[in-house]
């Protein structure tokens, strides 16, 4: 009788904890093993680092022409083998803190789940690069404007507070409703599990670890063809090829230099290179963003009177007739400063005469 109740209880808390989105509750399990350690030597070590690393690079990388942007992903398969190497070398012992009752082991057991997932959200924070760095460079490099490095770091933390001053505002509505889901976070969390957890392999099927390494090598040696033997298959057009002469169909048929309606490519880096993988977005926000495109492209991009590049092209303009501007009233100012202060000396100099 108390095992019946017990498992009463166990369902009706796996009822009420359970998601109501049937991609999460297919993905996201609602078990959990509280005695797994969590806040590591390993965890802050390889958090920290990657954290650094990968705020960096992205930083360094986003002055490229092309741009380059190494995700939390590349971070989250790089941090698994060394939180491993460092479970089978560290020792095990306790260290003791001076001055205080804590202590802690560099070694406290095998490298888990828990800490797997926490190094790579201290790798998701360095992962997108600040805002308001754009700023900056912009201030330097456009209206080559020096700034001080203290009134620089204080707008950057300003706009990175007010984020997180929102984010705790909203949290209710928008973290905590289990109706608030993100797509792409479901494929971090089905690899966490594939990288992570033991399971046994059906007959003639494959493991969700197996799977990954077949479809990671595949993909990898399949990237040779579209990245430098054959570049065109990046970028396919019926429309150009149909209507070679046409400039209209060049504009909304090209993926180079248009619109890309109508073009395929058999490249995944040019398919997920701007909105991510379509495998983990959703149909309807893929709807969505394609109703945005056509109503900006309708009523917004004036593409009735000019070409497709023509409100860029307008701002280029505006943007080099302030920055002309600008330099004018440098010039100026620096000609009021000169002259008054050239009229003040000579008045005190006639007052000294005269005294």
């Amino acid at each position: 009788m108390a095992d019946e109740r017990r498992a009463g209880e166990q369902n009706v808390d796996e009822e009420i904890n359970d998601s109501p989105i049937e991609e999460v509750r297919l993905t996201v399990p609602i078990t959990d093993d509280p005695t797994l350690p969590v806040l590591t030597f390993r965890t802050w070590l390889l958090g920290i680092v990657a954290c650094a690393l990968l705020a960096f690079m992205n930083q360094f990388f986003g002055y490229r022409n092309n741009q380059l942007t190494i995700s939390a992903i590349s971070a989250q398969i790089v941090v698994l083998p060394l939180g491993k190497l460092m479970a089978a070398t560290l020792p095990t012992r306790n260290f003791h803190v001076p001055f205080t009752n804590l202590s802690f082991s560099l070694n406290p057991g095998p490298f888990n789940l828990k800490e797997h997932v926490l190094i790579t959200i201290f790798a998701n924070c360095g992962a997108n690069s600040v805002y308001a760095v754009n700023i900056v460079t912009i201030v330097k490099a456009f209206y080559r404007k020096s700034l001080n490095p203290i009134a620089a770091y204080l707008l950057v933390q300003t706009t990175q507070m007010m984020g997180y001053g929102w984010a705790g505002l909203f949290r209710k509505f928008l973290v905590d409703s289990p109706y608030m889901w993100w797509p792409s976070n479901l494929v971090q969390v089905s690899l966490f599990r594939a990288l992570n957890e033991r399971e046994s392999r059906r007959k003639g099927g494959m493991t969700r670890l197996q799977f990954f390494l077949a479809v990671f090598i595949s993909s990898f040696a399949y990237y040779l063809i579209p990245g430098y033997f054959f570049p065109a298959i990046s970028s396919l057009s019926f429309m150009c090829w149909i209507w070679k002469d046409s400039i209209t169909m060049q504009q909304i048929g090209s993926a180079v230099s248009g619109l890309g309606i109508g073009s395929f490519a058999f490249d995944w880096s040019a398919v997920a290179g701007f909105l991510g993988s379509p495998l983990a977005t959703p149909g309807f926000a893929i709807i969505n963003m394609m109703i945005g495109f056509v109503l900006f492209f309708t009523f917004l991009s004036q593409s009735a009177i000019g070409p497709i590049r023509t409100m860029q092209r307008d701002f280029r303009c505006f943007h080099r007739m302030f920055s002309q501007l600008m330099e004018l009233r440098t010039t100026l100012t620096k000609s009021w400063i000169r002259k008054h202060s050239l009229l003040a000396r000579k008045d005190i100099t006639v007052l000294a005469q005269s005294v």
